[in-house]
């Protein structure tokens, strides 16, 4: 990053898991934040806790998965807060099933979220990263995306389009001054493994911590503008899960 600007990041899943361990590791590391969530209780909860650390906060309880609406919300947030160079695009979400028997209404709401918001709110961001001519993209994908696991087809198939996508843009926009990573953990111990539409019997003490992938957030973003990981594939050191 170049340490001559105050970065400014938004954060998408900001409440919880990884989302809420990578906005603790900016708030240390001095960066100003823009929290995004559904739950307003939680972003006022992670909110509360970043004070100590004296960046700037604000928080928005915006449903990615909204995407008809989602242009306007974010065009609203970026007016409120400012121009960001930074933006984690971490929101998402699990699930479990058998490609053949998925219902379509599934997968479609499991691509609006873990793929189309994503696109969104890249557009959103992007312009503003060009004024400035120095940007920086991280999206969260997930080893899944280069493993036939069974059950996993239709959420490997969001992470692996989501690698491709910004891919492809971090080539549109390279020259811009915009890079854009992607980080590819094994299995992270989040409340993802709680929810309705993940299935899955895991021991989460093996898993990785949500710490782990916040720190390798923060210092693939703190690398010099000159340099760029393409994709960082992070693994627990107990073996694949």
């Amino acid at each position: 990053m170049t340490s001559e600007t105050q970065q400014r990041a938004l954060i998408t899943g900001a409440s919880s898991g990884i989302g809420r361990e990578t906005a603790i590791a900016f708030a240390k590391a001095g960066i100003d934040l823009a929290l995004v969530a559904r739950s307003q209780a939680k972003l006022d909860a992670i909110a509360k806790d970043l004070v100590p650390f004296g960046v700037a906060v604000k928080t928005y309880s915006i449903d990615l998965s909204q995407t008809d609406t989602l242009k306007g919300s974010l065009q609203a947030l970026l007016d409120d807060f400012g121009p960001i160079n930074v933006l984690i695009n971490n929101a998402g979400m699990g699930y479990t099933g058998a490609l053949a028997d998925m219902p379509l209404a599934d997968w479609h709401a499991l691509i609006e979220l873990n793929l189309t918001s994503v696109l969104l709110t890249m557009q959103a961001v992007v312009p503003g990263m060009r004024a400035q001519k120095q940007g920086t993209i991280l999206n969260i994908a997930s080893i899944a995306a280069h493993n036939a696991f069974p059950s996993w087809g239709a959420y490997s198939a969001s992470k692996a389009g989501l690698i491709t996508l910004g891919r492809i843009l971090g080539v549109e926009e390279s020259e811009h001054g915009i890079r854009v990573m992607t980080v590819s953990p094994g299995a992270v111990n989040t409340p993802l493994w709680d929810t309705e539409t993940v299935q899955a019997d895991f021991e989460r003490s093996q898993m990785l911590t949500p710490e782990i992938v916040a720190q390798s957030i923060l210092n693939a973003v703190q690398l010099p503008d000159s340099a760029i990981i393409d994709e960082i594939t992070l693994m627990p050191s107990g073996g694949a899960l």
